[in-house]
């Protein structure tokens, strides 16, 4: 007797385990909180989390230089303040998130804890935000937490200073 052929789609299957990692759980809880009238309650997680996606095409028909929309600003400031979220939920301490940015979309981000400075980015084209993939999208969100992690384990004294 054959094997059934699989249907499985490989995309939909690396959806669903990027779905499945913690920075997604609280990604989608903390995006959802923001919906106070229920718009978005008929709305799948992947569905709610759509406009963080930005395929390739989709950046190649972006203007190289642009003003970032309210709406991008929004989940940019979503997006750090759930890694904050999660660097609390892992250390135990609180992460202060501060975002600079002029109107042409340049700047910076940095989350303290304590005295330490456990993540600082520079923004550039934030009028692009995105990831290409939701995997991409909690690959990026897992690899920032679990940096300022081991930078709060590598100074436990300065990130607990008051």
């Amino acid at each position: 007797m054959t094997s059934p052929i699989s249907l499985a789609n490989p995309v939909a299957d690396d959806d669903s385990d990027a779905m499945a990692t913690p920075f997604m759980k609280r990604l989608v809880r903390l995006v959802r909180a923001q919906d106070t009238h229920g718009s978005w309650d008929g709305k799948s997680d992947t569905d709610l989390l759509a406009d963080f996606i930005v395929t390739k095409e989709q950046r190649r028909q972006m203007p190289i230089i642009g003003d970032p929309d309210p709406d991008v600003i929004w989940r940019l400031q979503i997006f750090y303040t759930c890694v904050g979220l999660e660097i609390e939920g892992h250390s135990g301490l609180v992460a202060s998130s501060i975002v600079t940015m002029n109107p042409e979309g340049f700047g910076r981000v940095v989350l303290t804890t304590g005295r330490l400075v456990v993540l600082s980015k520079t923004l550039r084209d934030v009028h692009r935000f995105g990831f290409e993939t939701l995997r991409k999208l909690a690959e990026a969100g897992t690899k920032l937490v679990d940096d300022a992690i081991v930078a709060i384990k590598a100074y436990p004294d300065v990130a607990r200073a008051p």
